[in-house]
């Protein structure tokens, strides 16, 4: 009997050695016969392997009490405290509930406009005139946001606002927009979708194109209309990469867009209790306290919930939609 054990052990581990030696010639016939290919990704190989996995050995400044003159090898190891710094914190809870609740409206809505405008764009006949809206789309996208916050603040302003002036027009008076704070995530997703929405829709634009055109023709031999064709045609084509894009995003859920909020809200308190957001809190804490620990715990936080989620929605929609899923 345990000579019988011993055999099948042996040739469990041969095999397993036998499966891993094939792994490796066809993973080195791989390189041999698409090395142009791996060259020219080389590049971009690199330089995630520098800018985003090298400086993943800094996620120890999150369990030390970090000084710059010591630097890491030398500051002294603290374990989980500065993860306490962020939930002892009165306003943590508000801050995670407000960047969950941003995030949730950024990805509904820039999906939906983004999708809306995909479609629209590629059922527009003349050539010229669907290249000119697509430039125009595209365009707010490579706009920074403090050249936004310079155009809201002439927009929202209470004295000699845009807003205020058309009210003031019809008799109405003016909004203080700057000190309600109830008006600004429908501000926010507002201006995230005229900024990104337009860009975003290149995805979906180029997953319409890639349809084939006999499967519409069929339709309209048929009988199908137009809106019956986007109904059950090019949605239910559009669906797996909808479903990708939504679980890329869902990995950002806990990160508040810095850039946005910041330029636009800034150091407004009235406007913290629906605009405040982990990021803007840290950075806040970060510039009045200067504690690189804290702020290290907190985005690792971040960083270590998004996979969390990625995988999770990634689980759900392979068993779903298992085309739609990441890996």
């Amino acid at each position: 009997m345990s000579r019988t054990l011993a055999s099948a052990r042996t040739e469990t581990k041969n095999g397993l050695a036998k499966r891993k030696r094939g792994a490796i010639s066809t993973f080195i016939r791989e390189l041999i016969v698409n090395k142009f290919l791996y060259l020219l990704a080389l590049p971009g190989i690199i330089w995630f392997f520098i800018f985003a996995y090298l400086p993943m050995g800094g996620i120890v400044v999150a369990f030390q009490d970090f000084k710059a003159v010591k630097g890491i090898t030398g500051s002294k190891f603290v374990g989980l405290k500065n993860f306490q710094f962020f939930f002892h914190s009165s306003d943590w809870v508000k801050v995670v509930t407000n960047t969950v609740f941003l995030n949730v409206l950024f990805i509904f809505f820039g999906t939906l406009a983004a999708v809306a405008i995909a479609i629209m764009v590629t059922e527009l006949g003349g050539r010229w005139f669907k290249k000119i809206s697509q430039s125009v789309m595209i365009f707010p996208h490579f706009l920074s946001w403090t050249v936004v916050a310079m155009f809201m603040t002439a927009f929202v302003a209470t004295d000699g606002g845009f807003f205020n002036k058309m009210l003031g027009l019809f008799g109405i008076a003016p909004v203080q927009f700057l000190s309600s704070p109830g008006y600004w995530p429908v501000i926010l997703v507002l201006l995230k979708i005229w900024h990104g929405a337009g860009f975003g829709s290149i995805v979906y634009m180029a997953t319409i194109s890639g349809i084939n055109p006999e499967i519409y023709e069929s339709a309209a031999m048929d009988g199908a209309s137009r809106w019956q064709k986007i109904r059950f045609i090019t949605l239910p084509l559009l669906k797996s990469t909808i479903i990708l894009l939504t679980i890329l995003a869902v990995g950002g859920i806990f990160n508040g867009d810095f850039g946005l909020i910041y330029a636009i809200i800034g150091r407004n308190p009235l406007l913290y209790p629906t605009t405040d957001v982990i990021d803007t809190f840290v950075f806040r804490s970060l510039m009045d306290l200067g504690d690189m620990g804290m702020s290290a715990a907190v985005g690792f936080l971040q960083s270590a919930i998004g996979f969390i989620l990625v995988v999770t929605v990634n689980f759900i929609a392979k068993k779903t939609a298992p085309d739609s899923a990441i890996f």
